[in-house]
């Protein structure tokens, strides 16, 4: 690992990376594979947890055509020079920002859309003109096995390399020195890394998660609201981090929708057979997932079985903040239904808690819409839809607090990559002796008025 790195390095200060036309190239080669790999790419995450090639069209490989896709259109404008305004001060002078790629740059993906997370923020990473290792998931090892081979026999490992292992092999890379690391996973493993990259003092983007709650107010449509809800909740059975944790809803309302969820649950027919659910990653996440079933509470659903690790789409009703299933991200398909008695007490119990990394809100008002936007802090989210705020590249995606630091996709993964070096030009054939000593009133005075024109 050390000597990858060290290649890695010795190649990025030749500066070959920050050649807008390398970058390009690299960019147009990986899209090139993923095309070529894609009926593997299909295979490898059937093998390990059933998702179907629809989903994993939909849900990654689409997702990156479309991130390659936009930094192609616009990388040249987002590595441009930018010309910024030059205070009285400093006249006669030029000011300008240049975006200048951060180094070696550290990837670590995670398992529920293994090729997305592992791949989407490698091409904010090229296209900053970072040289990237990747360490994917060790836990769908097929679709590890298949990015290795995508990558590393395409590219040279000085620029573009894939590690694969487990924990051992992630704890060996975080004691290196990397000039930026970006992780994809849990609070716990994000901690972690967060402590290894301080010893560095090296810059992180952490992209965690948490309980990110739906908000179902009386006015909304419920019967669309239903469906975009339940669709968000139990896509990749419930493993995304960006899924609805749990419902908060009024008591009065409740029962309707209850009826209606159940219904979408068994019109979208939910089964691997179908092509529209997957199987829980492990026999460890069965066996977690399992014990935050309170049978009382379950209102549909519930079934587990261990030895196809699959979970059955659930409901669980009358439930507190104090149950089990409201400890920690469910991550999985169970969706807790909780009563509120106003949408103040409501939001206080969110706000009692970690920020989300989403909330979604489902009301006609306008009124209550701001209210909830102006008063609880979360990611990113949407209103009257659940997960879809994810496919826009025109906005940052990234968590607040405990659900993450830091943004990407598009020209924010762009940002996420580089560091902007700020220039003050300033030309030798004029100086000016306000700042010099010695320091009288009238310089005193002027530099207070230059200051205020500034």
């Amino acid at each position: 690992m050390e000597a990858i790195i060290a290649k890695q390095r010795e190649f990025f200060n030749t500066n070959k990376t920050k050649e807008i036309n390398f970058r390009i190239a690299q960019l147009k080669k990986l899209k090139q594979l993923l095309k070529l790999f894609e009926s593997e790419m299909n295979e490898a995450i059937y093998k390990d947890f059933k998702k179907s090639a629809f989903d994993n069209y939909s849900c990654e490989i689409a997702i990156l055509y479309a991130e390659i896709d936009e930094a192609l259109r616009n990388i040249k404008t987002w590595a441009q020079c930018e010309k910024v305004k030059t205070p009285l001060l400093n006249f006669p002078a030029r000011s300008y920002i240049i975006p200048e790629p951060l180094g070696v740059s550290l990837i670590i993906g995670a398992w529920n859309y293994p090729y997305q997370l592992s791949l989407a923020p490698a091409i904010a990473a090229i296209a900053a003109g970072n040289t990237v290792i990747i360490k994917p998931s060790e836990l769908p090892a097929e679709t590890s096995h298949v990015m290795a081979s995508m990558i590393n026999d395409n590219f040279d490992p000085a620029f573009f390399k894939v590690i694969e292992g487990g924990v051992s092999e992630t704890e060996e890379l975080l004691k290196q020195r990397f000039d930026k690391i970006f992780f994809t996973g849990s609070v716990k493993v994000g901690t972690l890394v967060y402590q290894a990259a301080a010893k560095h003092l090296t810059p992180v983007t952490l992209e965690l998660g948490g309980k990110s709650p739906a908000i179902i107010l009386d006015d909304c449509k419920l019967e669309v609201c239903v469906k975009r809800l339940i669709w968000a909740k139990f896509l990749n059975a419930g493993q995304t981090c960006i899924a609805p944790d749990y419902v908060l809803i009024s008591e009065s309302f409740k029962k309707r929708f209850l009826e209606l969820a159940v219904k979408e649950i068994k019109k979208e027919k939910f089964s691997i057979e179908n092509q529209n659910y997957v199987q829980i990653i492990n026999d460890r996440n069965v066996e977690r997932l399992s014990k935050m079933l309170d049978k009382e509470k379950i209102f549909y659903g519930g079934t587990v079985n261990p030895q196809t690790r699959v979970i059955e789409p659930t409901l669980m009703e009358n439930v507190t903040f104090d149950d089990a299933v409201m400890q920690e991200e469910i991550f999985g398909p169970i969706l807790p239904v909780i009563t509120f008695e106003s949408l103040d007490k409501a939001i206080l119990e969110i706000k009692k808690r970690e920020k989300p990394l989403s909330c979604y809100v489902f009301t006609e008002s306008k009124r209550l819409r701001n209210k909830i936007l102006k008063e609880i802090s979360f990611g990113g989210g949407a209103i009257n839809d659940a997960m879809m705020h994810i496919v826009s590249s025109s906005m940052p995606f990234g968590g607040v607090g405990q659900s993450g630091m830091g943004s990407y996709h598009g020209k924010f993964g762009f940002q996420t990559f580089s560091h902007y070096k700020s220039i003050l030009d300033k030309p030798v054939l004029l100086e000016f002796n306000i700042k010099y000593f010695p320091h009288t009133v009238k310089k005193l005075k002027l530099t207070k008025l230059m200051f205020w024109l500034r």
